[in-house]
């Protein structure tokens, strides 16, 4: 464990009785940086655990009152520029193993999505194509029914193992997730440490093609190299529209429109920029600029995708990143 100044005073329970987490612990660790779309405040105290236990062990001391948040490659996330109170935690090395296991994978919650996809095809193993292209990594993408291209994590996940807010360590069969749209039905506070995922064998070079077309429509559809996150709005159930989000967005003439520094982008529309000085309250408020706009133009009121989390900060004192 370390730390550059004095843990705040719930998590005294961790430096105490001769017990110290094996994993790192930053208080006021700037999360901007850390996010897709490089802004946002900081945590008041940053968890990187070591190993399933030593976060089984950690929340099993942190008082039950004191909020808990799960980070992932933070790739569909908005980190509000007051910040986020409470212990936040980010999964890395402990958690970035990928093995066989007979006709399927079970992959860390910190892999990314991508490096999955790969391995499967390094294997032989058909069906996980779709994870190239999602950007994120398998904790979220578990957490959130993360799709594309035609499958989705519903479809492929065994098994998932998480920590629950009291410290205990249990696995969980896909059936009881209760999945849906962009959503799966997991333990408040919950962290997603491991999972098992289904595939079929096929020839490597059938599975590789697929992943090479995936990336390339991606890349040639979406702003991948700039500042941003995943789709920014769901699509609308059908009932709603027949249209996707980047439709409607397009013709409610969003396609480009600007709130300070962050900017829908021209290339996708239901992806937002950060054109190098927008602050999360930007990318905020251009979101609900554009939700209220599409609502006034289809009667389509959007939903966030995103995720929007934290405090946001006094007026005025939003940082640029």
């Amino acid at each position: 464990m370390t730390a550059t100044m004095p843990l705040p005073q719930w998590a005294q329970c961790l430096d105490t009785d001769g017990f110290r987490p094996r994993g790192r612990l930053t208080p006021q660790a700037a999360l901007g940086p850390r996010t897709w779309f490089r802004v946002g405040g900081a945590a008041e105290l940053l968890f990187q655990p070591a190993s399933a236990e030593d976060l089984a062990q950690v929340l099993g001391r942190l008082p039950l009152e004191v909020p808990v948040l799960p980070l992932g490659a933070c790739s569909n996330v908005i980190v509000r520029d007051g910040g986020i109170d409470g212990l936040v935690i980010r999964l890395a090395r402990g958690f970035s193993t990928i093995r066989r296991d007979g006709d399927g994978l079970i992959a860390g919650a910190a892999c990314l999505d991508m490096t999955v996809a790969e391995h499967a095809a390094e294997a032989g193993l058909a069906g996980l194509e779709f994870l190239a292209g999602i950007p994120g990594s398998i904790g979220g993408a578990v957490a959130m029914n993360a799709g594309a291209y035609g499958s989705d994590m519903a479809t492929v996940l065994d098994w998932v193992e998480i920590v629950t807010r009291d410290g205990g360590l249990l696995r969980l069969p896909a059936a009881s997730l209760d999945f849906g749209y962009r959503h799966a039905s997991l333990p408040p506070q919950a962290v997603v440490v491991r999972a098992r995922l289904n595939a079929q064998e096929a020839p490597p070079a059938v599975i590789r093609q697929r992943i090479d077309e995936i990336r390339t429509a991606r890349e040639s559809a979406q702003p991948v190299r700039a500042r941003t996150g995943g789709s920014t709005f769901r699509n609308p159930a059908p009932d709603e529209s027949e249209r996707k989000a980047w439709e409607l967005i397009d013709a409610a003439g969003c396609r480009g429109l600007m709130v300070g520094g962050a900017q829908i982008s021209e290339k996708h529309c239901n992806f937002m920029l950060n054109t190098g000085t927008a602050t999360a309250a930007d990318l905020e408020r251009l979101g609900d600029v554009v939700r209220q706009r599409v609502h006034d133009h289809t009667a389509v009121m959007l939903r966030w995708e995103i995720k929007r989390i934290g405090r946001t900060a006094p007026h005025g004192m939003g940082e640029n990143t």
